[in-house]
């Protein structure tokens, strides 16, 4: 899949401001980064609610796949527990597809750090509507 549409489709979106970057993308999953740097609290760490940001962005972006193009997905619950923190580089989000029905897509997030060390699990369920 040609992953620079997912770029155009969130310039200037929040995914954007907080740099997410998409490394894969489909149906049944999707990986995306993000820096550290610039999303963090004043304590230095990341933020929680940037990692939760990322978990819906890639959980979001697998929904709306799975629904296809005449369909969308909208958020409609999200948890994350926050593991560990992390203070600098990139972390990796994980979504994988735990349920994919015709009005409910739900996705399971896992946010490692560079060194591969779990710093967040999160899931989201999305409703799919037509467009």
């Amino acid at each position: 899949m040609d992953l620079s549409v997912f770029g155009d489709l969130h310039r200037d979106t929040l995914a954007d401001r907080m740099g997410i970057e998409f490394l894969e993308a489909g149906p049944e999953r999707v990986v995306g980064r993000m820096p550290v740097e610039g999303n963090t609290q004043p304590y230095g760490l990341l933020h929680g609610g940037a990692s939760a940001v990322l978990a819906e962005t890639l959980g979001s972006v697998g929904a709306a796949i799975h629904a296809g193009p005449e369909r969308i997905a909208v958020g409609i619950e999200i948890n994350a527990t926050h593991h560990r923190s992390a203070t600098s580089g990139h972390v990796t989000g994980v979504a994988t597809r735990v349920h994919g029905g015709r009005t409910l897509a739900t996705y399971a997030i896992e946010i490692t750090d560079d060194q591969g060390r779990l710093v967040c699990t999160s899931r989201l369920t999305c409703m799919l509507r037509d467009r």
